[in-house]
């Protein structure tokens, strides 16, 4: 007969996932809590941590991720205890997780903070690679130093980088939308970017400040990591530092976008021979559209949905993420969302009793304020992984808690192409309806400033370039003013709007 369950009183804290919504959640728990153990169990020896945080504005905050071996951690707070194994079951019932070094850890409260894993285009083909940690980049990177064309499928912002940054190597970039971007763009500020494509890339490089700890080393000693395609957290805007991303071709810059399409069929060498199709050579004149066949022999083929075909040294699928929930559902019956994600409340608690998850994993399943969306990015893993630590240790002690302020209103800084990039509550009118208007000012080259406009209110925006409007906007969106008698006025560069609105 098994043992009966103990009471949960004899737990721990428990928090899977070394990402950032992990991390920052261990360590929100360490602080609550100095003289409780906070267990953070991790497949990774490296985890993310969050350094150089600034509060921008209200809402607005910067921050630089560093990977960092989870000794660095233990040293910050002693009562941080990393366990370096991946998670092999959860048994809610019994408040106890198994992991895959065989032992079990009797949790109170839990937090599954354990990310998303990139959608493939294909499972298991060795020509498509998917860019989504610091394995997989250094992967890509070894790859393209033998190349002279590659495939880009997706439309995120990784896709993004990836296009501005490879040197030396044509890219066929193929996207679903209209336009780059998608998630972060719409067409007029995907057009302010695609002209920096064009343009010849500055020389110098800028300098940027995230210091980086790679996992290489620790591997080797470690003997072969459990299939290294499991582990690993996102990667966020920098993710390309350090990398030199140079194929075997001696020029710049060569990409040519395929809009409207996804990938129908993939070919090996050999199918596609047997197949008798045709395959294109890559465009050389934006103006001249005669389709011209490819004499050169290729590893890899794709067949696009507008019949395209082309050949390709190997393709990079950044097509989006799904939650990787797979540890945890044998044996529990969890809330699921649409995309895949823990069904979570407005405490960050799921459908199981003392199970709570922050981050990708997650799917906010509340009554979201009329300005903010779930978006799978570091800043909102941080702010999930902190609110989730504040919900936990409140529940433990009976207290009530408030919703916290950063999900009143979307708000996300980065930095695309070296611009710097803001969004802002229904910065691309997610969700409006036809009933919005859009107010525009862009200067090429400079700054592109987009505001989504409804009844008179401001419900978002877009700024890229160094406009000084995020604190101002961020207001004008809170306190939802009527600006109605402004008119164009709000986006004229001759008047200083924050004097309007101090």
């Amino acid at each position: 007969m098994e043992a009966a369950p103990p009471p949960s009183a004899a737990g721990k804290f428990v928090v899977v996932g070394g990402g950032i919504a992990g991390v920052t959640c261990a360590e929100q728990l360490a602080i609550h809590f100095p003289s409780e153990d906070i267990l953070l169990i991790t497949a990774s020896p490296v985890i993310k941590a969050v350094t150089n945080f600034k509060q921008v504005s209200k809402v607005l905050e910067e921050f630089d991720v560093e990977e960092q071996p989870s000794t660095m951690l233990e040293k910050r707070f002693p009562n941080i205890k990393v366990i370096e194994s991946g998670v092999k079951q959860l048994k809610s019932e019994e408040h106890c997780i198994l992991t895959e070094d065989g032992s079990q850890h009797v949790y109170k409260k839990l937090c599954l903070c354990a990310g998303a894993k990139p959608r493939l285009i294909c499972e298991g083909n060795p020509y498509v690679l998917g860019i989504r940690d610091t394995d997989s980049a250094q992967e890509f990177q070894k790859q393209l130093t033998k190349a002279k064309r590659i495939m880009i499928i997706g439309n995120g912002g990784i896709a993004l980088e990836l296009v501005y940054e490879i040197e030396g190597c044509e890219v066929i970039w193929a996207i679903k939308d209209k336009a780059i971007g998608n998630t972060f763009f719409d067409a007029g500020a995907a057009e302010f970017l695609t002209s920096e494509l064009i343009a010849e890339k500055p020389e110098a490089k800028i300098a940027h400040k995230r210091t980086r700890y790679t996992t290489e080393g620790r591997k080797k000693e470690a003997g072969t990591k459990a299939n290294a395609s499991n582990i690993g957290s996102a990667l966020g805007p920098d993710w390309h530092e350090g990398l030199n991303l140079k194929g075997t071709k001696e020029f710049s810059r060569k990409i040519h976008i395929e809009t409207k399409c996804e990938v129908k069929k993939i070919y090996l060498q050999q199918e596609f021979k047997i197949s008798k199709k045709k395959s294109l050579a890559f465009p050389r004149d934006h103006h001249n559209q005669t389709l011209i066949t490819d004499k050169e022999i290729w590893p890899v083929y794709v067949e696009l949905t507008n019949e395209k075909i082309y050949g390709c040294d190997f393709i990079v699928s950044a097509t989006g993420v799904i939650p990787n929930i797979e540890p945890f559902l044998c044996g529990n019956n969890f809330d699921l969302g649409e995309d895949g994600g823990l069904k979570v409340d407005d405490h960050m608690h799921t459908s199981l009793p003392d199970v709570y998850a922050a981050g990708d994993i997650c799917t906010a399943s509340w009554q979201p304020s009329p300005v903010w969306q779930q978006m799978r990015l570091w800043t909102q893993a941080r702010q999930m992984g902190w609110y989730a630590a504040k919900c936990m240790a409140a529940a433990s002690v009976g207290d009530s808690i408030d919703m916290d302020f950063s999900f009143e209103l979307f708000a996300h800084v980065t930095k695309f192409f070296n611009y710097k990039v803001v969004l802002l509550g229904k910065y691309n009118a997610q969700s409006l309806g036809s009933d919005h208007e859009l107010m525009l000012r862009c200067t090429k080259g400079q700054e592109y400033v987009k505001v989504v406009m409804q009844n008179g209110r401001m419900m978002g925006a877009v700024l890229i370039g160094e406009t000084d409007l995020e604190e101002t906007f961020e207001n004008l969106i809170l306190n939802q003013m009527n600006l109605s008698s402004y008119g164009e006025d709000l986006l004229d560069p001759n008047i200083d709007i924050e004097d309007y609105f101090d």
